[in-house]
């Protein structure tokens, strides 16, 4: 193993819950109520086009997709320029565990660039992070690999050389599809999803990197 490919909403920040607060507001406008149960099932983890897409066409919005997410993008960063995500609880000790135990480490989000941008240069990360790659960068989110198979394009690795960790189903599925060895870590917002796909669930970070740090020391050992 030589790198970590790390998600970013919901894996090593908490934004899900401020992303589901954005999109009852943004509905708001159009009488539209939005309770949590309806995001954690239907839009929690998924890029904001996509999201977009689905409420323009359930709800027969008098906008187009593009409009509606230019909207959500545009709360998002007002949101970022005043504040950045939180981290999830053990993100920054499990960066510095993988960076200190020699691994590479890569942000692959299906979001756009400026949340993790937000992230790394407001929790000081620069010198964790050795590539990031964001929906931004790609023709297709995830769950489409693309995201995936240009990080480990960018890290010069093969997907057998890397493990990522994924807070969703979509995000298990991308990585998976990029031939990625995946661990889930679901959060209140994707437990109930489906991760069979998964190579191993795990209730949080820390229980992850423990796990990875085994298997680096059975391999030395071997």
């Amino acid at each position: 193993m030589q790198a970590v490919l790390f998600d970013h909403d919901g894996t090593l920040v908490d934004s899900e819950g401020l992303h589901c607060r954005h999109w009852q507001e943004i509905l708001s406008d159009y009488d539209i109520q939005l309770s949590d149960t309806d995001y954690k099932k239907h839009l929690a983890g998924i890029p904001t086009p996509a999201n977009a897409d689905r409420l323009v066409r359930e709800h027969s919005l008098g906008v187009t997709a593009q409009s509606l997410a230019e909207r959500k993008e545009f709360v998002t960063q007002d949101y970022l320029s005043k504040a950045p995500f939180p981290l999830m609880p053990g993100a920054l000790d499990a960066l510095e565990t993988v960076h200190r135990i020699g691994l590479k480490i890569a942000i692959v989000t299906g979001a756009g660039s400026h949340g993790v941008t937000s992230t790394i240069d407001a929790h000081g990360l620069g010198s964790l992070v050795d590539v990031v790659v964001s929906g931004d960068d790609v023709r297709q989110s995830k769950p489409a690999p693309d995201c995936y198979l240009l990080a480990l394009e960018q890290l010069n690795l093969t997907a057998t050389d890397c493990i990522a960790l994924e807070d969703t189903q979509n995000g298990v599925t991308a990585a998976v599809a990029a031939g990625l060895a995946c661990c889930a870590i679901p959060n209140a917002f994707s437990a109930h999803q489906s991760f069979e796909e998964a190579q191993r669930q795990f209730p949080n970070l820390a229980q992850a990197i423990r796990w990875i740090q085994t298997l680096l020391v059975n391999s030395v050992g071997q």
